[in-house]
């Protein structure tokens, strides 16, 4: 029998599986997720620990800074390592005054901007609505990350968040998102877990193939 044979035999078994009547044994959608789903830790340190170790298992940095101030330093490291020339931001506060601190020439994606420019940018810096520590993920929107394009265009994303952002699951998330934008949703929500990759080539897994080849996530201590 053929890969092929295998893979449409495997499809016919899955078709002719009955669905529960309910999700799961029963249980809300909500509990039965957290039911399957990895322990994510009852602490916020311990919840952060496994942030930052699923993110770095997708090929992400993260990086948690007790300030401002050290923000400052580390993008300047950053910015000097890979010889940045060209940023984009948006108009999120602490996006924004980082970004022009590094004194490259810089598109502010909230004023009109050409997406070929954008795309040459060595950088692109935004806020987040939240970091998921059951899976490694930066929760993003247009409205909190400067449109739709700026996480996706510029080779380079970096991420500033705070550590008060952190939640612990999918559906924690997704209340988040609920409770924020109900009834005036934002044109764009996603969810970007570790850099751009596809494998779709020989099953070789390929960084930036539809996106950022790097993802830098910032955490704020406060």
């Amino acid at each position: 029998m053929s890969e092929r044979d295998n893979i449409y035999a495997r499809i016919k078994e899955a078709l002719m599986l009955k669905a529960h009547a309910s999700h799961g044994y029963g249980l809300p959608l909500v509990e039965e997720h957290r039911r399957v789903m990895p322990p994510v830790g009852v602490t916020i340190e311990e919840q952060l620990t496994l942030f930052a170790n699923n993110a770095s298992e997708l090929k992400a940095t993260f990086k948690f800074v007790k300030d401002v101030a050290e923000l400052a330093a580390e993008l300047k490291v950053l910015s000097a390592a890979e010889q940045w020339q060209r940023a984009a931001t948006h108009a999120g506060s602490l996006a924004h005054s980082q970004t022009m601190a590094l004194g490259l020439v810089t598109i502010v994606t909230d004023d009109s901007y050409d997406k070929d420019e954008l795309e040459l940018c060595d950088v692109g810096i935004t806020e987040c609505d939240a970091l998921i520590a059951q899976t490694g993920t930066v929760l993003v929107t247009s409205r909190s990350a400067g449109g739709r394009a700026l996480s996706c265009l510029p080779s380079h994303h970096v991420v500033i968040a705070h550590r008060s952002q952190l939640v612990a699951d999918l559906p924690e998330a997704m209340s988040l998102v609920k409770q924020r934008y109900s009834g005036n949703y934002p044109s764009m929500i996603s969810f970007i877990t570790g850099p751009s990759r596809t494998g779709d080539i020989e099953r070789i897994i390929v960084l930036g193939a539809h996106g950022p080849k790097r993802l830098t996530i910032f955490c704020l201590q406060n």
